[in-house]
């Protein structure tokens, strides 16, 4: 109430204007010139239309950026979805091109072994300092036993020494209870490469005599049957020769990288074969 007493003036009048042009534009002939009153009100009322029309534009224009920002959102999200829709294809791009690049690499090693092998996946590993293990995907339902030895693309990785029904447990050739007889393939020295933790081996039994230098290679001898002749080890990454005691000590850095290893190959074949 107190807001009309306060505003009669200007309702009243803004309403006699609203009154007038419609009257007026209701009465206005469409096929005849405009006469003196009619001019007269064009002119009063003119300027005050004015105002009320760019407002008008204004609002539409506002509104109608309104609506292109709202579209422009909606395509921005569009677009966001579609980036993540497409990295997520790129990923899983590469990982198949990774797959198929260690698994040919496998295969290689695996047509130049005589004896049969199965490729297997590891999915699981203990490799603290004191203990090296890892579990594969392949168990004795696929025909594996104990004893088998397992390799991959660079060289030997171990022995199965666990078989359940669907997994094995794979000892690595670091732990320290792993031993496999091998060749210097230079010189070809003999010994009996033992883990010693922390990714590393050391070739044992190798006489202060023997010819052995940093950079040799070390290969698997054959001995023993576990695993095949002539198949990666490791490198010499140190030779020392102590003053006294018949033997020397040889450290060796392996071929295949544990911490990476996916995929590896069981060679069907026992020691007692």
């Amino acid at each position: 109430m107190n807001f009309f007493r306060k505003y009669t003036l200007l309702i009243l009048t803004v309403a006699g204007i609203l009154a007038a042009l419609i009257f007026y534009s209701l009465n206005i002939p469409h096929n005849r010139d405009a006469n003196v009153i009619e001019r007269w009100v064009i002119t009063v009322f003119a300027p005050i239309m004015k105002p009320f029309s760019q407002l008008s534009v204004f609002g539409e224009g506002v509104w109608d950026n309104y609506l292109v920002l709202v579209n422009v959102r909606r395509e921005n999200l569009h677009l966001r979805e579609d980036v993540k829709a497409l990295n997520s294809r790129v990923i899983a791009a590469e990982e198949v091109c990774q797959a198929n690049r260690r698994l040919t690499r496998l295969l290689d090693v695996k047509n130049t072994i005589k004896e049969p092998t199965l490729t297997a996946t590891v999915i699981g590993e203990d490799l603290s300092p004191w203990y090296g293990t890892l579990v594969i995907d392949r168990g004795s339902s696929s025909g594996i036993a104990e004893g088998m030895g397992v390799v991959a693309a660079d060289g030997i990785v171990g022995q199965v020494v666990k078989v359940a029904h669907t997994s094995s447990r794979v000892l690595l050739l670091t732990d320290h209870s792993s031993g496999i007889a091998a060749t210097i393939q230079r010189s070809r020295a003999r010994g009996v490469v033992k883990g010693k933790g922390d990714g590393l081996c050391q070739l044992e039994f190798t006489t202060r005599e023997e010819d052995v230098k940093v950079g040799d290679m070390v290969v698997s001898s054959g001995i023993g049957g576990v695993f095949l002749k002539g198949l990666p080890i490791g490198e010499v990454t140190m030779v020392k020769r102590s003053e006294y005691g018949i033997f020397q000590t040889v450290t060796i850095h392996p071929s295949v990288n544990i911490a990476h290893l996916e995929d590896v190959l069981v060679v069907l074949r026992n020691s007692n074969d």
